[in-house]
């Protein structure tokens, strides 16, 4: 049972039917590619940071329109028999290929889902998933900490940089669509974007 049947429980079972083949990881793989109709990067003063990012592979400071996207989601188990996913979310602009990749495991006790953030990981979040009316997933960022080597160090609220993902069905067009918006409490919005995407064959 993947991570995100156990974290949803019952509820899996109300997301829409393609939503629930996505994330129920019966085929070790998911790919797909798309296009975002709209990435906004960060304030231009924090440059710097999202360059660092981008070279973990994580945050990037461009922004741009119909850029061409790909998603890889590749399901394993580690030396621990845990299972992780990991997200290859590549974003192809016009001279410049960006990353926003990520690792996702369960804690089971908590009954949240872990993710670290670039590679080598660069932040730590908390995950809470919800199934909303219509069947679409919603997921947000809860407590944050950076990370450097070994350790991790909790992030107050105001330099967090917190998450809301929604990903659903369209099934006129037959697409997934896909909106994630990073705010910070003080800042607003740092990083976002929003388009589709069709698993490949």
């Amino acid at each position: 049972m993947s991570i995100y049947k156990k974290v949803l429980a019952d509820d899996f079972f109300r997301l829409h039917p393609m939503l629930q083949k996505r994330y129920a990881f019966e085929e070790p793989v998911f790919r797909a590619s798309g296009t975002m109709n709209r990435i906004v990067g960060g304030p231009k003063w924090l440059t710097p940071l999202f360059l660092f990012g981008a070279r973990r592979k994580f945050i990037f400071p461009e922004s741009g329109t119909f850029i061409a996207f790909t998603i890889v989601n590749s399901s394993s188990v580690n030396l621990a028999g845990v299972e992780e996913i990991h997200w290859e979310r590549t974003f192809n602009f016009p001279n410049k290929t960006r990353y926003f990749n990520a690792l996702m495991s369960l804690d089971e006790r908590r009954m949240v889902v872990k993710d670290y953030l670039g590679e080598p990981p660069l932040v730590y979040s908390d995950l809470q998933f919800t199934v909303m009316n219509g069947g679409a997933l919603k997921i947000e960022s809860l407590d944050q900490r950076l990370v450097i080597g070994k350790l991790e160090i909790p992030l107050p609220t105001f330099l967090q940089g917190l998450a809301t993902v929604v990903e659903s069905y369209d099934e006129l067009r037959g697409v997934y669509r896909i909106h994630v918006d990073v705010k910070n409490p003080l800042l607003g919005t740092v990083f976002s974007y929003e388009g589709e995407f069709t698993a490949d064959a």
